[in-house]
Order: C-alpha cells, then sequence, then structure tokens
C-alpha cells in the first residue's frame, strides 16, 4: 500500500468542476448512493485538486515495478528481457545436412550402403536437409550433382553427374557442423533487450520454451453507460461507444496489456461487481464451466489496474467512489485542476489493485488517460516517467485562472498552433493532432515555450531549433521578367 497523499494544488472545488465534463465536485464518502440499498452518500465538500504536474507524478509514485517473471515465447514479444539467455547446449547441436543428396565417404564412385550402418570409404547413403550425417560420411553430394547407375554387374553406383563442379564434393561441403552457430553456454540475447520476432525464433531453436521478462501492468477496462450503443447510429438519448474501439489499444501503447474488457449499466450494484476481485476461484465449477466461461477466465492474469469510463462525477449514476469504498479502498487522487479531464479519479485497493476513473466525455478521458495512465503504467512496467518537453506556441492562450488546460496542437512551422474541434466530447481535433500542449493557469503569450507532451501513438515531441521543426523553404520558381512596354508586374513569384 501506498502512503496517503497530500492534497494540495491551486483550485478550489468551486473553480475546479466546469462544465467541460458536467460534473461537480464529488463526495468522497463510504457506502452506496441513495436507492442503491445502503446509506445516502454524505454531502459533498470542498477540497483542493492536485494540479497536473502534481498529479502525473504521484500517478508514477504511487507504484511499484511488477517484478521480472518468465512468459511463454507467443506472449514475449515487445517485452523486455530480464536476463541473459545463454546456449544451452551446442546450436546446431548434431552435424547436419545442408542439402538433400547423398552423405559420402570419400572419392566417387559410390557403392550405395544400407541405412544405420557407418560408411566405409567410397560408401554413400541417401540424405535429406537437416537431416543426421551419419558415421564415417565425410561430405554430402547434392542430389543435382549425383546420378545412380547400375555397375556393370547391374548393382546400383552413385556418381557424379555433368552438372558436378570439379572435385565435388570436396571434404566437409554441405555439412553443418555441431556448434556452428553458438556453442553451450555462449550468450546468445543480452538482459535488456527488446524482444522482436528473430530473438523469439532464436530462443526456441535455442530449446527455450519461457524466458524471463520484465513485468507488465495486466489491465482489466470497465466501459458503462446504459445509453453506450457499440455500433450503427445512435438514436435520441444514446451515444456510440468511443471507448471500445480504441481503449484496449491505447493501452498497450502505454505499456500495459488489456486482458479482459466488460461492459455494465449505471447501476451500483452493477459498479461494484466491476470492481470486485474477479481473479477465478479454482474450487468454483458447475455451470459456469459448462459454457466455457471459467475456463476463459482461468487462463487470464488477475488485473494490476482497472480503468473505468464515466462515473466520475456527482450525478445519481456516478458510483465510483462509493464503491472504492465499500470494497475498503482509498482515493490517491480525487480530482485534476485541469481542464478537460477535471475529474478523473485513482484509488488503491487493499488487494493492490489501482482503480483509474476515467471521465466519460472521449476527450477528456483520453486527457486523463495521459495524465495518469501513462504514469502509473510506466512505473508498473519499470519505465521512466514520461517527458514534457517545450514548443514555442504559435498564438496566444488566454489565462484560465486555477486551471492547467491540455490542448491538442498541430506543429506548424515549428510553432504548435491549437487544434479546432478539441471540446471535452469531441475526437477530430485530437486525431489530426501531434501533441498536446500543458497551458499554465496563466496563459501563455505567442511564441513562448510551453510544456507538450507527445500522444501515445504519435511521434515524439522534436526539440525547438532542430531540423524536424524548422520551416519548410519554399520551392524556388524561376524568375519572371516584368512584361516589355511597362505593363502591370506580375508580384505572384512573390507570394509562394
Amino acid at each position: 500500500m501506498t502512503p496517503a497523499p497530500p492534497h494540495g494544488g491551486a483550485a478550489a472545488a468551486g473553480d475546479e468542476y466546469g462544465s467541460d465534463d458536467a460534473a461537480a465536485p464529488p463526495g468522497t464518502g463510504s457506502g452506496a448512493p441513495p436507492g442503491a440499498g445502503g446509506a445516502a452518500a454524505p454531502a459533498p465538500h470542498r477540497h483542493l485538486a492536485h494540479t497536473w504536474h502534481e498529479a502525473r507524478q504521484l500517478a508514477f509514485d504511487c507504484a511499484a515495478p511488477i517484478p521480472a517473471a518468465p512468459v511463454v515465447l507467443r506472449q514475449a514479444l515487445g517485452r523486455t528481457l530480464a536476463a541473459d539467455v545463454a546456449a544451452l547446449q551446442d546450436m546446431p547441436h548434431y552435424a547436419s545436412s545442408a542439402m538433400d543428396g547423398w552423405a559420402v565417404n570419400g572419392g566417387g564412385p559410390w557403392i550405395l550402403a544400407e541405412p544405420g550402418q557407418r560408411l566405409a570409404p567410397h560408401q554413400a547413403i541417401p540424405i535429406v536437409t537437416g537431416g543426421l550425417i551419419p558415421p564415417g560420411a565425410k561430405a554430402v553430394l547434392r542430389s543435382e550433382s549425383g546420378t545412380v547407375a547400375a555397375d556393370e554387374d547391374g548393382l546400383p553406383v552413385l556418381k557424379t553427374s555433368g552438372t558436378a563442379r570439379p572435385g565435388e564434393p570436396h571434404n566437409g561441403q554441405h555439412i553443418r557442423k555441431a556448434a556452428e552457430e553458438a556453442a553451450a553456454g555462449e550468450l546468445l540475447i543480452k538482459g535488456g533487450t527488446l524482444l522482436n520476432p528473430a530473438h523469439l525464433a532464436l530462443a526456441a531453436l535455442a530449446g527455450y520454451d519461457t524466458l524471463p521478462v520484465l513485468g507488465k501492468a495486466v489491465v482489466r477496462l470497465v466501459l458503462t453507460g446504459s445509453e453506450v450503443v457499440s455500433s450503427g447510429l445512435p438514436g435520441p438519448g444514446e451515444v456510440r461507444d468511443t471507448f471500445g474501439p480504441q481503449l484496449a489499444g491505447v493501452v498497450a501503447m502505454l505499456g500495459g496489456t488489456c486482458t479482459e474488457e466488460v461492459k455494465i449499466g449505471d447501476s451500483y450494484a452493477e459498479w461494484l461487481a466491476a470492481l470486485e476481485d474477479t481473479e477465478p476461484d479454482p474450487d468454483a465449477g458447475g455451470a459456469d464451466g459448462a459454457d466455457g466461461v471459467a475456463g476463459a477466465a482461468a487462463e487470464s492474469l488477475p488485473a494490476d489496474v482497472v480503468i473505468t469510463t464515466g462515473g466520475t462525477g456527482a450525478s445519481g449514476t456516478d458510483h465510483l467512489r462509493h464503491a472504492v469504498a465499500e470494497l475498503g479502498g482509498r482515493l490517491l487522487i480525487d480530482g485534476i485542476a485541469m481542464r478537460p479531464g477535471h475529474p478523473a479519479v485513482l484509488a488503491e485497493l487493499p488487494d493492490g489493485r489501482f482503480i483509474l476513473g476515467l471521465p466519460g466525455n472521449p476527450l477528456a478521458a483520453m486527457m486523463a488517460l495521459c495524465t495518469l495512465g501513462g504514469p502509473l503504467l510506466a512505473a508498473l512496467g519499470h519505465g521512466s516517467l514520461p517527458p514534457v518537453p517545450e514548443v514555442p506556441c504559435g498564438s496566444m492562450i488566454d489565462a484560465d485562472p486555477g486551471r492547467t488546460r491540455l490542448v491538442p496542437f498541430r506543429l506548424l512551422y515549428g510553432m504548435a498552433s491549437p487544434a479546432q474541434h478539441a471540446g471535452p466530447g469531441m475526437m477530430r481535433g485530437l486525431a489530426a493532432a501531434d501533441g498536446v500542449l500543458v497551458v499554465p493557469p496563466h496563459g501563455v503569450q505567442l511564441g513562448e515555450p510551453v510544456p507538450a507532451f507527445a500522444l501515445p501513438w504519435g511521434a515524439p515531441i522534436p526539440e525547438p531549433g532542430s531540423a524536424a521543426v524548422k520551416a519548410k523553404p519554399a520551392a524556388k520558381r524561376p524568375a519572371r521578367k516584368p512584361p516589355a512596354g511597362g505593363g502591370p508586374v506580375d508580384w505572384s513569384a512573390l507570394l509562394g
């Protein structure tokens, strides 16, 4: 368990909770909300939200790296190797043929020997690529370089054909020697390597079934809202699910791995059940096992982080805080003095699981995920706190006292230009953005350096003055001579 974080920051609840996420200052008391069969929720209280910088630092500091563990080769792709991998035996561990043809001893012609016996001089035996070189064999004659014909006694004899090269085969030709790739104990993959498909093939070739990798957070997604539809055009009072198609992918980009996704309605009972420990019970059986549900659950790892969508405000259907309290958990972050995404919640349950509550609006949720989820998953996965470099701002942004604003931007001629269509419920501006500006409460002047962070799917923020942010020079055009006779001058060449 992490120590209880101090509440600090710059904005009181009356300032931090505005209209962008349709939320009011939440209460933090325990018990079920009215109408849920429990005690009435306590009246909302005023508190100081964490600043944006405080919140992301706390999200990183509250988690310890998940210990390294072995995983099967199929699951090791993209993971970081926790220890050196050495050859368990010679690779290959036996001499084999590099060609289809015949294993031979000495020069030809060769008498064909019976399989399983040691080859005497001038004897041969058929062999395929990868086949074990029999005792006594000195080389391999390629199938296209030999031919079998009858001798004067009618017995089959192997001879070199007209396509054979002079001296073929010489001793050792077309034989893969034992330990040719690696000797037993030789280092194959160094610890700390990010494993790619070739590494996994090499490990399999060396005889490994599992590899030790650094820990990585297992994430369970809980998508809420009875008004949410997952396909087609939503009707009046309905909204389209924006989290299902992309949230698991973004979590993977941030360093987590999603093993389960559940959708629930807005009742308190559904919330409570979704946040309870869902680790499969080994003694459970019966009906669940009949339809494969229990079997599928048993194969998945218990979650380190549960990410929820919606339910972080103070309406009658916002039950996250009450469910956390009833499960014995505590809030680490209850609101951030930022916009959009201010009602984000980070909590910890007694079993060590973290609960990350994202607001229901898509852009607000993405900003909260980048602010809290990125640092949290980095800490659990042995990573570092994501950098927040500076980029010159391409416009003036007014002050918003007490709140940090997260503004998607396009990088134009080395300057960060705030994107349009960046309301808390919109995604159009973020879809075309190069990054997100972290605008301080006092605002920004034109050309002033502003902190910014890269999007999980985007390129890193370029350093000021780098080639990536320099303006492209206009293509040169041939100079145009003014028309003769003192007519009007064509200035189009100067307009680019």
